[in-house]
């Protein structure tokens, strides 16, 4: 007689929220000067300012924020484009996301940056690089944005590492623990997108398994990974 093996359960990427309100926003050291930039508004040293700084670095999440003070838009920098500039400052407050060098409409950007000065709106965009290195041909918008204040977001310090791992897992409604979250915290690279790839694996071993994501779990998804 043939034995049954145990049905093999289905791991599906199911959509999951990550809340981008104030209250759910984790502070540290790397990310002060971001939240302070967002608080100061709309007394900042410039009307159009940068934030800058890696994937995953809560850029996004600060831009969220203000947006909900100031009443801004939001706009995706390579979705900008001459005929879209004048409904971008519509209401006075334009967040400007991801702003890539050599993937966006370089006289689109001017207009914009011409136009939010004539009318006194604020602009707030967001970068994994400052303006001063991006490769920029009109040189009245290159001039322009070298100009722009830039606040930049540092790597998370311990703490907040380790909040941010917590923070993940929740958003996913996946459940963790203190000994996996110190396995994690002193074997993964310190950054927020590998925090933010590594909760998504456990989340979908977990789910393929039919285990809870317990410390040897950890263990086992990242050791062909150590000591690389």
């Amino acid at each position: 007689m043939v034995g049954h093996l145990p049905p093999r359960q289905l791991a599906f990427a199911l959509p999951h929220a990550e809340s981008l309100t104030r209250d759910n926003f984790l502070e540290g050291a790397g990310n002060a000067a971001g939240l302070a930039l967002v608080d100061a508004w709309p007394e900042w040293p410039a009307r159009t300012m940068f934030l800058v700084g890696p994937d995953g670095s809560g850029k996004s999440h600060l831009a969220a924020i203000w947006a909900e003070q100031s009443g801004a838009r939001s706009l995706s920098a390579q979705a900008l484009d001459i005929a879209a500039v004048p409904r971008a400052l519509a209401t006075g407050a334009l967040v400007l996301e991801d702003l890539s060098p050599t993937a966006f409409d370089e006289r689109a950007l001017f207009h914009l940056l011409n136009l939010a000065r004539q009318d006194e709106a604020y602009i707030l965009i967001t970068a994994r690089e400052a303006p001063a290195t991006m490769p920029v041909a009109l040189s009245d918008l290159r001039s322009r944005l070298r100009a722009c204040p830039v606040v930049t977001l540092l790597p998370p310090d311990d703490q907040l590492f380790r909040a941010l791992i917590v923070k993940l897992a929740a958003d996913r409604q996946l459940t963790i623990d203190e000994a996996v979250v110190s396995y994690l915290a002193t074997r993964i690279e310190r950054s927020y997108a590998a925090a933010r790839h590594t909760v998504a694996l456990l989340d979908n071993e977990s789910l393929r398994l039919g285990r809870p994501v317990t410390r040897a779990l950890a263990a086992e998804l990242l050791r062909p990974s150590e000591g690389m």
